[in-house]
């Protein structure tokens, strides 16, 4: 139902003219379960008569049965429309209500806050302009709160007003509302939620929602209404970057043929010069068709038909843009998962990606880490579960024009479909950094790749060290799958070492991802960048005249030869330790972990054995002190100690 104007008796057309010019709002409600989302949209409808008589009507009779209020008008009941959500008092699905007043036309997503229905909110989400949070003033900031929170600045809402609701249930205590202002402040501030605001509401009452409070006479600020009415949503559109995603060709007779879609971003004249992507084939705009005719100027987010000059190649799935500024072009990016499934994500496997108008398979590569959404940390991780967020490498099997997400809501997402059963099960943010970049080991870089220095390092010789500490720096990488004893071995060689006065160090490989490498993940390319880092700081070790003992599982001989050409082929040995899989299995059910085998495939797919080890440890049969003193043994064949 549209806002109550006395035009509409004096002037239909002129009424509908200015409704058709209003500038249109979507705004989406989520948080906790019971943090009264659905109420407060009620309440925004009934106080702003939004609401028909017999709708009234039908809601009191309703609250009687299935409402929360003791018999009396519930709000909730609204958008609360599926017989499940009524029985069970929340929200399932997301709920869509369109309203106008006289300043604006807005579209409400009031999404469910159970951590169940995680992905109907970010489905809501996705095309919103601005967020309600709201926060029950007797709980605070809940898991859920922090989670949709992380969701609104993940998917680029910049608008976001912070509802305390259930005020009346505190006594309106302003200590309380200043209280999770400041608890949600913190957790926020390492969010990007540029816009953020702070209302105290009883929304059930209708306090501060159309209406200011009488009992809130300590807030100064404006209603949840009027903020709505006035926040400034402008500037939020992309209209630099010309965008049109090619739906349907339109060929409705021999004298016409038009390009349909709707303008992701950007503004787009009669008469501009095109290129259109893949072909990279150049043409001008000779008419620019809507349903209401021809215009000489469209924009985002507008649904247009593009007729050119030229006859160009162009179908379904290709892009439309300004020849100056033209997207990324991959197939590699790097993207932010919004897992949605009850089946986890699986690295590896082929799933459907749905990017604009164009859907290919790909495969996400690996996951680089998951999010915390409580303390939004970096956690190391092999899938993801429902509802969890997690940073990823995604390998498409031919390359999409796109941009960050950042920049370009809709260029830069794309959602994750299961090809056998058709279900969308998560959806991606693409991020800034260039995948395809960053998978370029840096031992392939020329520049900067090696430590060098100018002038003097030190003062001590390294016949000095040698003398000081009777022995020859040395790296001893002790290499092997998961579970095959190398960091245990490692850390018992370093004791046998360290009691008989060496000089010596363990370099754990795990130990090294929760620091200098805690940015890296598990792929190949990943696990080379690790090992590269590691190397050079075994060399600053050995340069120092220490001994180091590497404990990582190394795949690959290829990047083995790497570490040993960094560090010196006379000071680098290669320790194999090996154990059957039974043996190792059995280690990672004592240890907690899963199989082997899994545990193998999600961190480097094969495991090339070193082709000519110094030593190799068959730690299924030998203990750890024979294995020290054999370590030991050809230290001193190798005369690194006496």
């Amino acid at each position: 139902m549209s806002h109550q104007s006395d035009l509409i008796a004096q002037d239909i057309l002129a009424y509908l003219e200015q409704h058709e010019r209003k500038e249109l709002l979507r705004f989406i409600t989520c948080g906790s379960v019971d943090d009264g989302k659905s109420t407060l949209i009620g309440r925004l409808l009934y106080d702003s008569k939004m609401l028909y008589e017999d709708q009234l009507a039908q809601l009191e009779s309703e609250s009687k049965v299935h409402g929360t209020t003791g018999g009396g008008f519930d709000p909730a009941l609204v958008t609360d429309g599926l017989r499940a959500e009524r029985e069970q008092g929340i929200t399932i699905d997301v709920a869509y209500r369109y309203f106008s007043t006289a300043k604006r036309k807005f579209i409400i997503a009031d999404t469910p806050g159970h951590e169940q229905y995680t992905r109907n909110m970010a489905t809501g989400a996705s095309t919103a302009d601005l967020a309600i949070i709201l926060i029950d003033a007797r709980h605070g900031v809940l898991t859920q709160t922090k989670r949709h929170s992380f969701i609104v600045s993940l998917l680029g809402i910049r608008h976001v007003v912070v509802t305390i609701n259930k005020m009346d249930l505190v006594g309106y205590s302003q200590e309380r509302f200043d209280e999770i202002c400041d608890d949600y402040r913190a957790f926020a501030s390492r969010l990007q939620l540029p816009d953020l605001h702070f209302i105290p509401l009883a929304a059930l009452h209708g306090e501060n929602v159309v209406d200011p409070s009488a009992n809130m006479s300590w807030y100064r600020g404006s209603t949840l209404m009027n903020f709505l009415e006035s926040v400034y949503i402008g500037s939020d559109r992309n209209f630099e970057d010309f965008r049109l995603p090619i739906q349907i060709v339109n060929r409705p007779n021999l004298d016409f043929r038009g390009f349909c879609g709707t303008v992701a971003s950007g503004i787009i004249r009669q008469g501009d010069e095109i290129m259109v992507l893949p072909a990279k084939r150049t043409s001008k705009v000779k008419r620019i068709v809507t349903f209401d005719g021809d215009v000489t100027e469209a924009f985002t987010p507008q649904s247009i038909t593009l007729v050119l000059e030229d006859e160009v190649d162009c179908s379904r799935g290709d892009m439309i843009v300004r020849p100056g500024n033209i997207p990324k072009i991959a197939n590699s990016i790097d993207a932010t998962i919004v897992w949605m499934s009850t089946d986890a994500m699986v690295p590896g496997k082929t799933y459907l990606f749905k990017h604009t108008t164009q859907t290919v398979t790909g495969q996400i590569d690996s996951l680089k880490y998951r999010v915390d959404v409580n303390t939004l940390h970096r956690v190391n991780a092999p899938d993801l579960q429902l509802n969890e967020i997690g940073r990823c490498s995604v390998t498409l099997s031919q390359p999409i024009y796109f941009d960050a997400y950042r920049r370009n809501r809709t260029t830069g997402s794309f959602i994750i479909i299961d090809r056998i059963t058709n279900a969308t099960v998560g959806a991606g943010m693409i991020s800034d950094r260039d995948s395809a970049r960053q998978a370029l080991a840096a031992w392939e870089s020329t520049e900067g790749s090696e430590i060098t220095a100018t002038g003097e390092v030190s003062q001590v010789s390294d016949v000095e060290r040698a003398a000081r500490f009777g022995q020859k720096p040395a790296t001893l990488l002790f290499t092997g799958l998961p579970s095959t004893g190398k960091t245990t071995i490692a850390s018992a060689v370093e004791r046998a070492l360290f009691d008989a006065g060496r000089a010596v160090s363990v370099l754990d490989g795990e130990l090294m991802r929760r620091g200098v490498n805690k940015d890296l993940g598990y792929t190949v390319e990943e696990r080379s960048e690790n090992l590269r880092r590691s190397a050079h700081v075994a060399k600053l070790f050995n340069d120092h005249g220490l001994i180091c003992l590497a404990a990582f599982v190394a795949p690959s001989q290829s990047v083995r030869d790497r570490v040993a050409e960094v560090i010196g082929k006379d000071r680098f040995f290669v320790i194999h330790c090996k154990a059957e899989e039974s043996t190792r299995s059995q280690r990672l059910k004592v240890a907690g972990e899963s199989d082997t085998t899994t545990v193998d495939r999600r961190s480097f797919g094969e495991y090339e054995a070193p082709d000519s080890p110094d030593l190799v440890l068959d730690t299924g049969t030998a203990s750890i002190a024979e294995c020290v003193d054999a370590v030991v043994e050809m230290l001193k064949q190798k005369q690194i100690i006496r």
